[in-house]
């Protein structure tokens, strides 16, 4: 009989997509969602992170758990209630599965679930970073060592638990490829900043395949940083999605002060810079990238 895999956050970008590949893959697929509007060959429970409500049924089922509800970081201006809302959204809705999970019986094989690489910093330059390098002190580095602490809560129950610190997920589907590419396909795009802050990436095809194997194979357990082998700068991401969609480059770089006026504490995300390396993935796993260049994958993407 085929495996359930229960996941929350699957309507959002990258569980759209990762119900695609498991489905592929003939695994049966569960949401867990605040609305119980149907979505086709998927079953739909309902959950109520604020009100601390489960249904049972999703996790007594549930074979796997990929836990990626959190609200978007980068989807609106950082006010006090927002950054509340981007911690909450991530903590309680983790403590509630680790609720259902002790007071329910089940078989839950693997929880493999989101972190993000803000969780070294918001702006580290380019020094390497691996798993085992020190966390960061400003916000999202805050939010991502309470994140990875209620996912604790799930290991200490004994079920095997991966965390997957994610990049920049390169999709013409949201996120920041399609707001960098557009003003570069009307000739006004240009680099951020220095533009020599580094990026992180990864193609969202390849992070569902490290979602998918995280928990097929046993020998997973902890912290992997979910990006693709080589880091680029701003400027050389820039630069590759012009020279992919044939476009010139002809305005200087946008300066900082610009993106601190347009959004403020939330600029750190878009002028900050991470040289993350997946170190785990490639020494300790057998995991094989469709996308490690970036010219292939944003091929893939743009064209």
């Amino acid at each position: 009989m085929a495996s359930t895999v229960l996941i929350t956050g699957g309507t959002g970008t990258i569980g759209r997509r990762l119900t695609q590949l498991l489905q592929q893959q003939g695994y049966q697929v569960a949401y867990l969602s605040r609305t119980n509007k149907p979505v086709p060959n998927v079953t739909v429970y309902q959950w109520d992170v604020q009100r601390g409500q489960i249904d049972p049924r999703a996790i007594q089922t549930a074979d796997h758990i990929i836990h990626l509800a959190g609200a978007g970081v980068a989807d609106e201006r950082w006010t006090d209630a927002r950054k509340n809302e981007i911690l909450t959204s991530r903590t309680q809705s983790t403590e509630l599965i680790a609720k259902a999970l002790s007071e329910n019986p089940n078989q839950v094989k693997s929880f493999v679930a989101s972190s993000a690489i803000g969780f070294y910093g918001g702006d580290t330059g380019d020094r390497p970073l691996n798993e085992t390098s020190p966390g960061g002190a400003d916000f999202l580095a805050q939010v991502t060592r309470a994140w990875e602490r209620a996912e604790d809560q799930v290991a200490a129950l004994g079920i095997r638990t991966v965390k997957l610190r994610t990049g920049v997920v390169l999709t013409m589907d949201g996120g920041a490829l399609p707001k960098l590419a557009q003003p570069i396909r009307l000739g006004a795009g240009a680099p951020i900043g220095s533009g020599q802050q580094y990026i992180s990436w990864i193609h969202i095809d390849d992070l569902c395949r490290l979602y998918i194997q995280a928990l097929a194979d046993e020998s997973w357990q902890g912290v992997y940083n979910a990006v693709a082998p080589t880091p680029v700068t701003n400027e050389t991401l820039t630069r590759a999605i012009a020279e992919v969609l044939k476009r010139p480059m002809l305005l200087p770089n946008i300066p900082n002060f610009v993106i601190k006026l347009m959004f403020g504490e939330m600029a750190i995300t878009v002028i900050g810079g991470n040289y993350v390396l997946n170190k785990r993935i490639a020494d300790e796993t057998n995991f094989r990238y469709q996308y490690a260049d970036l010219t292939n994958a944003l091929n893939d993407l743009l064209n």
